[in-house]
């Protein structure tokens, strides 16, 4: 991936993450949504690459989403998969919540999973513990085995659960196992990749979550060396049939590297709201700050990126 083009993404993500956070605290997702939507196709059209959506939220029925399968850039240059959120959690920007962002992640064509937006079981961890989850495991096991292999009491282990009660039955057994959790209202992206930090008071994601959020962290996870297990759990009939359209069986595990195949994957987020990846947008009556984070998998390398953005003189 060219580290050139590795950075016009990051002004994708900006761009996005400044329309949307424009609507924090006004109880509007939709217009959020929208704003971060039409941010980001008008940026991602201007950039010589030929991509392709291949996850993200929805159908062309369903637009203005960005969705799977439309085409982006100028048809000039690579061809790329894209997986894309252009505003994660929507509900935390619309009433002024914790934890928001803009993503993207990127491959090379054929190297990102396709499948449809719907959910996933995950399990995700930081490269210590990489080598010790299993997602057929019992919750216990898989904590003790995680606790051991960071160093670390089972009292001392985090576990990041979205605040669903689909997961009830799992946060019982994470209280039955004596470690502490710390709920989530939105955005299990953030967490999954908190793992991999040292300064991280996150040690394991666990629960269910949607399929393009675990794509974009994988891509994530694979450059920082963690690990990411996910299971489909289709809604209904219609993702069902979408898995079987895809040769896609419901028991198939699926690691980070069958998410995120190539190497040369790029990890692009910008925070809209303070979160804890990225501190989110501050507006100022001349310029406004974003907080981005660039990852390139072809060099591993992990960039901060704080931007000023000098806005236009008010007429």
């Amino acid at each position: 991936m060219d580290r050139n083009l590795a950075l016009e993404f990051v002004r994708v993500t900006e761009a996005a993450a400044i329309e949307s956070a424009k609507w924090i605290g006004r109880g509007d997702k939709n217009n959020a949504d929208q704003a971060a939507v039409d941010a980001m196709r008008d940026r991602f059209n201007a950039i010589d690459f030929n991509g392709t959506i291949v996850i993200g939220e929805g159908t062309k029925d369903e637009a203005p989403q960005l969705y799977t399968g439309e085409t982006l850039g100028t048809g000039n240059g690579p061809a790329m998969d894209i997986a894309v959120d252009p505003l994660e959690c929507t509900d935390s920007v619309a009433y002024g919540r914790y934890n928001a962002l803009a993503m993207i992640a990127t491959a090379p064509q054929g190297s990102l999973l396709q499948a449809p937006d719907t959910y996933m079981d995950k399990i995700a961890v930081g490269p210590d513990a990489k080598l010790v989850i299993d997602l057929d495991a019992p919750v216990k096991d898989n904590l003790l085995k995680v606790a051991k292999a960071l160093g670390k009491d089972i009292r001392e282990i985090t576990v990041s659960v979205l605040d669903r009660e689909r997961h009830k039955t799992l946060i019982d057994e994470i209280h039955a196992a004596n470690a502490r959790i710390r709920l989530i209202t939105d955005g299990d992206v953030a967490t999954a990749i908190a793992t991999c930090m040292d300064d991280s008071p996150i040690d394991i994601l666990m629960g269910w979550g949607g399929s393009t959020e675990a794509v974009l962290a994988a891509a994530a996870l694979r450059i920082m060396d963690g690990e990411i297990l996910t299971r489909f759990k289709p809604r209904n009939d219609k993702d069902k049939a979408e898995l079987v359209k895809l040769g896609i069986s419901e028991d198939q595990i699926f690691k980070a590297t069958d998410l995120v195949k190539d190497t040369a994957a790029t990890f692009t987020a910008t925070g809209v709201i303070d979160g804890p990846l990225l501190p989110g947008v501050v507006f100022g009556s001349k310029r406004t700050i974003t907080h981005s984070i660039v990852m390139r998998g072809s060099s591993r390398t992990v960039r901060y990126i704080k931007s000023v953005h000098h806005n236009e003189a008010k007429q």
